[in-house]
């Protein structure tokens, strides 16, 4: 006789194979839910007046007003007897509706955060959709080829056109008191000013208007800069959002199951777990030499090359998974250039072993899946709102990093076995930093501190960017920082119960083909597509 999740499972293999045709209900169907998405998505994006975006204080107050009407048109349709993927998808349409009342109520960031009107970005995100929260508009450089064709430089110019427009509207936006929001969004402004000028410097001879229009966009951003700063003095209040909003925002938003309070407990545990593992990791290596970083720029394109060769070859020859064509384009294209220093924190993973973050750039993989092998819904088709991917997109790649190393990865070099614990307690420190910020128990120089301090080897240096950078990003996106090891445990957790119910029929090639087809949804989503599950 079949046990409860046996039947369960193989209802979610059959809704799967029989695709995403929707059973008629009498209180709404799959085909409305996809028609409220479209009106969703539409009515959540900003108003463009003249081009630029509008977040003045009386259209976001209107467009809060008008979300209760797109929340009651998602009761209206009950999905509790449609198959598993579809109840989902009604699922990841609620989150992103109380994402946006979220915003409304607590986080505020056209009116509290200085850095959500940066809109030109020299580099890509590894994410689906550019982490924290940003206005409408992005300028994204990394996808334009240079020099730039004629066509290229007006689409680009359309876009630096925005700056000085919503530069001056974001004077009268931001009335907020934070003073950590304030003074390190007005660093991230002044790097905005920096990119504008490299760029220009690219533009030389580009035809049309694109070498005067950065110019103003760059005044217009030196000139916020200023008002910033003058500005500053006045700005003495606290940056975090408060235990209470922040276990709101879990439940309702990140669909996590933790509170912040649990948060506390499970990080402090994973920072000790970590650090443990490391001394017993070096004690058995004790005899053997240290890691010396890459020296050379022809080093670093031959270990750096090798190491991808290698990671796929690993994952062939174990059957991991199922290795598309696309993936190794997609790690090769990020490898990057030899700095010669000072190295930052992954820099000092990369340059000992190349093969380690590239089992973190599993990224590329998801993002190079998105574009090749589109998913079959159209509410998981393109990158979800307010990031609530990431227990899923930072949760696998952290907790990939382990998984491989288990599996056998580093055998052949024990030291880099090292590594991987040194990654993990960064980022359950880090993550400290996130949830002691947003209980407003510390600043944000004082999460940068703890989270140095209990860095192994000195690496995550507090005289380097990465420290506070990342900290700056979690104090904008509430439960960033935890993601990645909250998301760890729960994907863990999905392959544990997977291995459960398929005992021998389990394979690990089975199961990530699975949690890849799934898409880029929040960890607790699919855990309930793959094991039958309901998390809430």
């Amino acid at each position: 006789m079949l046990r409860f999740h046996e039947t369960a499972v193989m209802l979610v293999a059959a809704t799967l194979a029989i695709g995403w045709t929707a059973p008629g209900r009498a209180r709404g169907s799959y085909e409305e839910l996809v028609s409220l998405f479209g009106d969703w998505r539409a009515f959540q994006r900003p108003k463009l007046v003249n081009g630029v975006p509008d977040y003045t204080a009386a259209v976001m107050a209107g467009q809060h007003r008008e979300l209760p009407a797109y929340q009651r048109r998602l009761a209206a349709i009950d999905p509790n007897l449609w198959p598993i993927p579809q109840q989902i998808d009604w699922h990841i349409v609620r989150a992103e509706m109380n994402g946006l009342d979220f915003d409304q109520r607590v986080l505020r960031p056209w009116a509290n955060n200085p850095a959500f009107y940066v809109t030109v970005f020299p580099r890509r995100s590894d994410q689906p959709a550019r982490e924290g929260p940003f206005a409408w508009g992005a300028v994204e450089i990394w996808s334009y080829t240079f020099p730039l064709a004629a066509a290229d430089a007006e689409r680009m110019a359309t876009g630096i056109r925005v700056i000085p427009g919503l530069l001056d509207q974001a004077k009268k936006n931001l009335v907020g008191t934070g003073r950590d929001l304030w003074v390190f969004g007005t660093q991230s402004i002044k790097e905005q000013s920096t990119d504008l000028e490299r760029l220009d410097a690219r533009v030389v001879d580009t035809p049309g208007s694109l070498k005067s229009d950065i110019q103003r966009a760059k005044a217009a951003t030196d000139a916020f800069a200023a008002w910033l700063d003058l500005q500053a003095p006045s700005k003495k209040g606290p940056s975090g959002v408060g235990v209470e909003h922040y276990d709101w925002y879990l439940k309702n938003v990140q669909l996590v199951p933790y509170r912040w309070r649990d948060q506390v407990t499970l990080m402090e545990r994973e920072l000790g777990r970590s650090r443990a593992f490391l001394t017993l990791e070096e004690l058995r290596n004790a005899a053997l030499p240290p890691q010396t970083p890459i020296a050379t720029a022809e080093e670093h394109a031959r270990r750096f090359a090798e190491g991808v060769t290698q990671y796929l070859a690993f994952l062939r020859d174990r059957d991991i998974l199922t290795v598309r064509n696309y993936m190794e384009p997609s790690l090769r294209a990020q490898i990057g250039r030899f700095n010669p220093g000072p190295r930052e924190f992954f820099t000092e993973i990369d340059y000992r072993d190349p093969e380690v973050m590239r089992t973190h750039g599993y990224h590329w993989f998801d993002l190079a899946r998105m574009a090749n092998e589109p998913h079959p819904s159209p509410i998981r088709r393109g990158p979800l709102l307010y990031n609530i991917f990431i227990t899923r997109t930072e949760g696998h790649a952290t907790g990939w990093e382990e998984m491989m190393l288990q599996a056998g990865m580093f055998d052949a070099r024990p030291r880099s076995r090292e590594l991987i614990y040194v990654l993990l307690a960064q980022r359950a420190a880090r993550a400290l930093g996130d949830l002691r910020m947003h209980a407003n128990e510390f600043t944000l120089e004082q999460a940068a501190e703890f989270a140095s301090a209990n860095t192994p080897r000195g690496w995550l240096r507090l005289g380097g960017a990465t420290v506070r950078f990342e900290q700056h990003l979690y104090l904008q996106q509430p439960t960033y920082g935890t993601s990645y090891v909250i998301g760890k445990m729960q994907i863990e957790g999905i392959l544990a119960e997977r291995k459960r119910q398929l005992g021998d029929g389990f394979t690990m090639r089975r199961f990530m083909d699975e949690f890849n087809a799934a898409g880029l949804i929040p960890a607790s989503l699919v855990g309930w597509e793959l094991t039958g599950h309901k998390p809430m």
